[in-house]
């Protein structure tokens, strides 16, 4: 069975979240209301219609309330502005209980049914009477969510070592798994300091770039190879994953230069004596 869906976020670089368009036009950069698990919700459409197969749909399948308006837009541009005052209060709170955690950020549900605040520690927090002044304070539900510090770093945002915003709360929806055999395919240094993202794990872009690594490293050939290149036959030496390129020791000059992989032909063993 195949459902026509429209893939909805509710932040920048968050999750997408298929829904019903029903027969209302929409498109990416319209902005929509839903009703989710957390209630009512306002989000950007980031996918035109699309049919998909029912196992990729979670059951039952939402529909898009309606579109947004003006004056949904004011309503959460004054969500936002009242948790940065919940925000302020909480950690006031915290402070008077003692509580060994650390506030990322808070959010009010677009319909103000809930308040949720994020934080990050190191163990468990025993935080019932935080919620118990915190619901007295705002008079709604209260939810306190501890999070990990990957998702810190992506609430957050900042500069990676590459000097541009990183990639977990610029463009990366979800968060994969990341391992140190990724960084020795690369060949990057094994030097935690240097492969760590501001979160302090493994950055994120070891794992997307590996793919392009494995793509390219299969078209090169392997040191050793006899190619053909515009200046000659030769034997590869090296090769080099990040330019595309290999260094063959010319077979006329013995001298090593680099071609890139459009330049160059691999030779196939014993065919000049067929």
């Amino acid at each position: 069975m195949m459902y026509t869906v429209v893939g909805v976020r509710f932040k920048k670089a968050g999750k997408i979240y298929y829904f019903d368009p029903e027969d209302i036009e929409l498109k990416p950069g319209d902005f929509v209301i839903v009703e989710t698990a957390r209630g009512i919700e306002y989000g950007e459409v980031v996918t035109n219609p699309k049919r998909v197969p029912e196992d990729e749909v979670v059951s039952p399948l939402k529909k898009v309330i309606r579109k947004a308006s003006y004056e949904d837009y004011l309503k959460v541009k004054e969500n936002e502005e009242n948790a940065e005052k919940a925000f302020d209060i909480c950690l006031k709170k915290i402070e008077k209980h003692g509580l060994d955690m650390k506030l990322v950020d808070v959010e009010y549900t677009f319909d103000n049914s809930k308040i949720i605040f994020y934080f990050t520690s190191e163990g468990r927090v025993d935080f019932r009477e935080l919620v118990k002044d915190l619901a007295s304070v705002f008079r709604t539900r209260i939810e306190l969510r501890q999070i990990g510090v990957r998702d810190e770093a992506k609430m957050l945002g900042g500069l990676g070592p590459c000097g541009r915003d990183i990639c977990c709360a610029s463009f990366l929806g979800e968060f994969d798994p990341v391992s140190i055999r990724m960084a020795k395919s690369q060949n990057l240094s094994l030097n935690p300091g240097k492969i760590s993202g501001l979160c302090g794990r493994l950055m994120c872009c070891l794992r997307f770039e590996c793919d392009a690594y494995e793509c390219i490293r299969e078209q090169l050939p392997d040191p050793g190879s006899h190619v053909i290149t515009p200046e000659g036959e030769g034997v590869v030496v090296d090769t080099s994953v990040v330019k595309g390129s290999v260094s063959v020791k010319l077979k006329t000059t013995e001298k090593v230069k680099e071609f890139s992989l459009k330049e160059i032909d691999e030779k196939i063993e014993g065919e000049n004596d067929l």
